[in-house]
C-alpha cells in the first residue's frame, strides 16, 4: 500500500521523489498544504490536474499516457489494448510480461471507469472516474472514450496543460490550433476534448493568461503566440476563484 500510495502521489504531480523522501512539488504546496486551496482533493480542478499529469506524460504512466494519446479508435477493448501495448514494448526494447501490462491495463480501468456498485455505501467512487472520460461502451468489455466541451474544467488549469505542453515541444513562440487538438501529449487529446470546445477555450486564453498568450486567426492560420513568458503555476488560483498571480510575476 506504502508503494502504490508513493507511485501515485509522484505520478500526479502534486509530490516529487529526492534521496527516497516524497516531497510536495510547487503544485502540490500551493492545492494540499493547510490552507491550501483543496487540501482535501474535493475541487474538480484538482482532479483534473491529477489527470493531465497521469495521462499527459509516458514517463510513470505508459498505459495512460497510450491510451488517451495513441489509440485512434474512440472504442477500445482491454485486449486490443494490451495488444498494442505489447507491440509499443517491443518495438523500444523494454522489459514487460503480457500479464504485467494486462494488470496495468486493469488498474487503468478501475481508476478511470464508474463502478456499477458506486451508490453502495461500501463502495468508493475511483478519483479519476469523476471526470466521465471513460465509460462502458457495450457488452463484451468494450469501452470508449467521451470526447466533449468538459465543462467541469477550468480554463486556468486548460491553460496550465498547454503551458506543460508548450515547455516540452521546445522554444516555439507559437502553437497552432491543430497542435493543441490533435497532437500526442496535447490539451485536446489528454481531456478528450472535441475541436470545437478546444478553439471556444483558445479564443478566451487572452483573459485566462492576463494577455500572455494571445489568440489569432488570420487568413486561415489559427494559433495562439507567446507574448510574455509566465509561470504556469501562477494560472492555477483562478483555478478555484481566487486572483490570479500573473500580474505579480510578470
Amino acid at each position: 500500500m506504502a508503494v502504490s500510495m508513493r507511485f501515485w502521489a509522484t505520478a500526479s504531480g502534486f509530490f516529487t521523489e529526492r534521496e527516497r523522501t516524497i516531497l510536495p512539488t510547487t503544485l502540490g504546496k500551493m492545492i494540499l498544504k493547510d490552507d491550501g486551496f483543496d487540501p482535501y482533493v474535493e475541487a474538480a480542478a484538482t482532479v483534473w490536474l491529477a489527470h493531465w499529469h497521469i495521462a499527459g506524460s509516458p514517463e510513470m504512466t505508459t498505459t495512460a499516457y497510450y491510451a488517451f494519446n495513441g489509440l485512434a479508435a474512440i472504442e477500445f477493448d482491454p485486449a486490443t489494448l494490451v495488444d498494442e501495448l505489447m507491440a509499443l514494448v517491443s518495438s523500444r526494447g523494454w522489459r514487460a510480461t503480457r500479464g504485467t501490462l494486462k494488470r496495468d491495463v486493469e488498474v487503468f480501468l478501475r481508476s478511470y471507469v464508474r463502478r456499477d456498485d458506486a451508490a453502495s455505501e461500501d463502495a468508493a467512487e475511483p478519483l479519476l472516474a469523476e471526470l466521465g472520460l471513460i465509460r462502458e461502451a457495450r457488452l463484451g468489455g468494450w469501452y470508449e472514450f467521451v470526447r466533449g466541451p468538459k465543462p467541469s474544467l477550468p480554463d486556468a488549469v486548460f491553460a496550465y496543460a498547454i503551458g506543460r505542453y508548450w515547455a516540452a515541444q521546445g522554444s516555439s513562440s507559437v502553437l497552432t490550433a491543430e497542435q493543441l487538438c490533435f497532437a500526442p501529449g496535447s490539451p485536446g487529446r489528454v481531456f478528450k476534448l472535441d475541436e470545437d470546445s478546444v478553439i471556444t477555450r483558445l479564443m478566451r486564453i487572452a483573459d485566462t493568461t492576463d494577455n500572455a498568450w494571445r489568440w489569432t486567426d488570420t487568413a486561415g492560420l489559427r494559433q495562439i503566440q507567446r507574448i510574455r513568458d509566465i509561470a504556469v503555476e501562477m494560472l492555477i488560483p483562478a483555478a478555484y476563484g481566487h486572483a490570479s498571480s500573473l500580474a505579480d510575476a510578470a
